[in-house]
């Protein structure tokens, strides 16, 4: 099986869309020789932050020496994205032999795989055969069920930030959510992100059931020191630290992160060197100067927020055009509630899914609020308007899906900015 042949493979299972449940999963790994007992874990659910978290972590794990695999999703562009050792993704080749390998195993199953089960299975399967010490797990989505759930008991399970978002499938209530998420508590030491008052408790009842020792993040410990457009330094429980990463919403998540690392026991010097070195496409990434272009993966209210307070802290007093595109399921009124107040201009494109809102739809409700807006018929288009409109002493921020980031990022980059 060669790469395009892996690919077909994986396309041809994407029409069972999200199927919670660990039977079939576990049914796959067990004709594969259990490769998720081979590596040790760090399990990594939440709603957002929970990719720039497990970014950090790897990084950590790896300036300590430990040959790490990170597990991520979605991707921007290539599904070899979600599969890394030490930084390096997935080789083309790799995928082939791991998708070759489910395929065989797969063979006779009464019920088949999803497309996010197989792509578990296929992460399990290379990091095992890439002899990695330690996977950074992130889960898909919620945490009980999610096919990444059917690992043994990690050395470290952390949750980040959580809000609403897949309310579908996951309950309609913060608290109903973060029962979910803590479905990952298996026992040992666990680190979270500073919850509100009730779901904190949710995620503290849930400890004390399964004998996991939960610590929070101390936020009152932590110290903003200086911010420019290369990153931001602050110190945390005593340490300084730098990250590339911007906006005030990824120092707590690099807190998070030196929290999870030090029950780890990785040393301090690592996690120091490991939070520098750590680089996360389309989390507020300056892709290009003159005018600036911001790529945000923003996809729900809490997450823009963040984007919202980090374009008034880095670009106060530039000319802000958004380059917005939204899903429809995804609550996109809030979105604009938040987003607009700090925009100049929108230019509306529709993200590469068929889950996709329509540009026009979206252009006719921000005009409908009074902020000038337009459609673009693509999205190469629309980020070549949105430049325009910007004007060399302005800035784009591309904001609304992940789906459209990897396109966004690829025409902007392509053209050597």
């Amino acid at each position: 099986m060669n790469y395009a042949e892996a690919e077909k493979y994986l396309e041809g299972v994407s029409w069972l869309g999200i199927k919670p449940g660990l039977e079939r999963i576990s049914e796959l790994l067990a004709r594969l020789g259990n490769p998720e007992r081979i590596c040790r874990f760090v399990h990594v659910a939440g709603t957002n932050g929970k990719g720039s978290t497990s970014t950090m972590l790897a990084s950590m794990l790896t300036s300590a020496g430990y040959r790490t695999g990170l597990y991520t999703s979605p991707h921007l562009l290539r599904v070899t994205e979600r599969m890394r050792v030490d930084g390096a993704e997935m080789p083309r080749e790799g995928l082939a032999k791991a998708v070759s390998a489910l395929q065989r195993a797969a063979e006779g199953m009464a019920e088949p795989c999803t497309e996010f089960e197989l792509l578990t299975a296929a992460a399990f399967w290379w990091f095992a055969h890439e002899g990695c010490d330690y996977v950074v797990l992130e889960v898909g989505m919620g945490g009980r069920l999610d096919a990444t759930n059917v690992i043994p008991r990690p050395d470290c399970a952390v949750i980040t930030n959580i809000g609403l978002d897949h309310t579908e499938v996951l309950g309609a209530t913060a608290e109903l959510i973060a029962a979910e998420k803590a479905g990952i508590f298996k026992g040992g030491p666990a680190a979270a992100y500073l919850q509100t008052e009730s779901v904190a408790r949710v995620l503290i009842d849930a400890a004390e059931r399964t004998g996991t020792q939960l610590h929070f993040a101390d936020f009152s410990r932590l110290e903003p020191i200086s911010e420019d457009l290369e990153g931001q330094s602050f110190r945390f429980e005593g340490e300084t630290y730098h990250i590339r990463l911007l906006g005030e919403h990824q120092l707590k998540n690099a807190a998070v992160a030196v929290t999870a690392a030090r029950l780890l026991g990785i040393p301090q010097e690592a996690i120091a060197r490991g939070l520098e070195r750590t680089v996360w496409p389309a989390r507020f990434e300056i892709v290009s100067r003159s005018p600036y272009f911001v790529v945000d993966g923003g996809h729900n209210p809490q997450c823009v927020t963040a984007t919202a307070a980090a374009l008034r802290r880095c670009f106060p007093w530039k000319r802000r055009v958004l380059l917005m595109g939204v899903l429809a399921d995804k609550a996109w009124g809030e979105m604009l509630d938040i987003l607009l107040p700090c925009a100049s201009q929108v230019v509306c494109v529709r993200p590469d899914s068929e889950r996709a809102l329509d540009a026009a739809e979206l252009c006719a409700e921000i005009l409908r609020r009074g902020v000038p807006a337009e459609a673009a018929e693509s999205i190469a288009a629309g980020v070549d308007r949105a430049i325009a409109l910007a004007g060399e002493d302005g800035i784009v921020c591309s904001v609304g899906s992940l789906y459209m980031s990897g396109a966004v990022r690829e025409h902007i980059l392509g053209k050597g900015a």
